[in-house]
């Protein structure tokens, strides 16, 4: 079995609902890194001139690679990171081998078997 990494970083607000969306979409878990900080295009400012910083929070999710782009697709749509500048992205990484996911195979073999 292969597996992706898919890496959000998302507005603290929607980390909760990205987060059971991937689930829904067919996600086993994920790891929330909280406080990372971020700056798009043109970094958000206030009157006085000073910087305007968000917290987000960054998502790992280590999933079966035939559910990795459903799952990226729907964490995109939940996020809204299409939407509006400044709401977050989403990347999906090969990951070349993995070790503590035996019960995950368990799990996932049926699901996987389906889909093909």
């Amino acid at each position: 079995m292969h597996f992706k990494l898919i890496v959000a970083f998302v507005e603290d607000k929607t980390t909760d609902a990205v987060m059971d969306a991937a689930r829904n979409a067919g996600a086993t878990g994920a790891t929330v890194i909280t406080n990372a900080r971020g700056e798009g295009l043109k970094q958000a400012k206030t009157f006085f001139g000073l910087s305007l910083e968000t917290q987000r929070d960054v998502l790992l999710f280590l999933v079966e690679e035939h559910l990795s782009r459903l799952i990226l697709e729907t964490i995109g749509e939940v996020g809204e990171f299409d939407t509006a500048p400044g709401t977050g992205i989403a990347i999906q990484l090969d990951v070349e081998d993995a070790v503590g996911v035996t019960h995950q195979i368990k799990e996932l073999t049926s699901v996987v078997e389906d889909i093909r």
